[in-house]
């Protein structure tokens, strides 16, 4: 395999230094998805303008303007400079992320669409049949990059990384470990974004490629949430007012890519004290009707996860 060296294009059409980019996230049919402008292209965005008292009224205001999407749980996310861009005067472009937690509006401008979040990062479902085969795929083409690095003390560097990130040799899957994955994937050549790309390597199988560095923005998103979940229950911020047992691990699958075993994740949840059942509510299906439940009032304030590591199937 050969690498390409692909030409760097500056966009000058920036007049301010500072952009709003805001990753926003939605569980509707078992299913992590993003809300994207631009034919799923970029992230709801826009430059900090004088008339907004705030950073987060910024965000609002341009989520608001370009999706029409109410917003509910928000955070503010990372800052980014990215080099690719310059404003008028030559100044690279920052970019202030936010990140929040929604249900699906139903109506929507024109230009929004939510997205499954996997169709950026494929290799982050682990419970994706061709999962497997998509990531010794990946492996053979970073191991690939690792012999051919410049020294055989940055090889050997390079080989450690690979085991450490993507989980192999000694090393266990960490699934809040998005972001680092994306960066090597960026470095070695595999995804579109990458300035120099890795020759008869097949781009197809990394994902979608998106504008302005805003995957680098959503993989930040997706590894704070993974890693949130285990410590907050943040999950409460995405669910209905009401939902059975199954349909809050389903949830938490979906945003995590991973299989959880039931019996240890029930478990789990009783002994948070996190949840209570609706009365004597349940839900009609065939044998045993399923309970109904719902987050206590005061969630956020009962005790934690403690970041114990979700009770993954083997």
């Amino acid at each position: 395999m050969q690498t390409i060296q692909r030409i760097k294009t500056f966009d000058n059409s920036t007049h301010g230094i500072v952009e709003l980019v805001t990753v926003l996230v939605a569980v509707t049919d078992n299913t992590a998805r993003v809300l994207t402008v631009t034919d799923g292209r970029e992230l709801p965005s826009g430059a900090l303008s004088p008339i907004h008292h705030s950073l987060q009224a910024g965000v609002r205001d341009w989520v608001h303007k370009q999706t029409a999407q109410p917003m509910g749980y928000v955070e503010q996310l990372y800052t980014f400079v990215d080099t690719h861009r310059q404003n008028q005067d030559g100044l690279p472009v920052l970019y202030v992320s936010y990140l929040g937690l929604v249900n699906e509006a139903q109506d929507l401008a024109a230009d929004a669409i939510w997205c499954d979040w996997y169709q950026y990062f494929p290799w982050e479902d682990t419970r994706c049949t061709t999962w497997q085969a998509r990531i010794e795929y990946i492996l053979q083409a970073l191991k690939h990059w690792a012999d051919n690095a410049p020294s055989r003390v940055q090889s050997n560097k390079r080989h450690q990384r690979i085991q450490i990130v993507w989980g192999t040799g000694t090393y266990t899957w960490m699934d809040d470990m998005v972001l680092l994955r994306y960066e090597m994937l960026y470095e070695a050549g595999l995804i579109t974004e990458s300035p120099t790309l890795l020759q008869g390597f097949d781009i197809g199988q990394t994902g979608i490629y998106m504008n302005k560095n805003h995957r680098r923005v959503l993989a930040t998103a997706l590894a704070r949430l993974r890693a949130k979940i285990k410590y907050r229950p943040v999950i409460f911020e995405l669910m209905p007012e009401q939902f059975t047992l199954l349909a809050l691990q389903k949830s938490i699958e979906t945003l995590t890519g991973c299989t959880l075993h039931k019996q240890n994740f029930r478990r789990q949840i009783f002994h948070q004290a996190l949840i209570e059942p609706c009365s004597k509510d349940t839900v009609g299906m065939r044998g045993r009707p399923a309970q109904l439940y719902r987050f206590k009032d005061n969630v956020l304030l009962e005790r934690s996860l403690s970041s114990t590591r979700l009770p993954v199937s083997k």
